[in-house]
């Protein structure tokens, strides 16, 4: 998994960051879930997961955005 470059988060519109957010989010979730059972094979996924759900939230924050 690549993991997304603030520049390119920065071009996107506030709901479009909001509906990535939630994408991540959800993924995050399945991911913990299947590393739990063990079924995660790459589990630097998560990682990279987590710091772009924090990229986001960033840009939002700059922004003035609350969720």
């Amino acid at each position: 998994m690549k993991p997304l470059k603030a520049k390119e988060l920065r071009k996107l519109t506030n709901d479009e960051l909001i509906v990535k957010y939630n994408e991540l989010k959800n993924k995050l979730f399945d991911l913990k879930i299947k590393k739990t059972f063990g079924q995660v094979e790459d589990t630097a996924s998560i990682r990279i997961i987590k710091r772009d759900i924090a990229r986001i939230l960033t840009i939002l924050n700059e922004r003035g955005v609350k969720l």
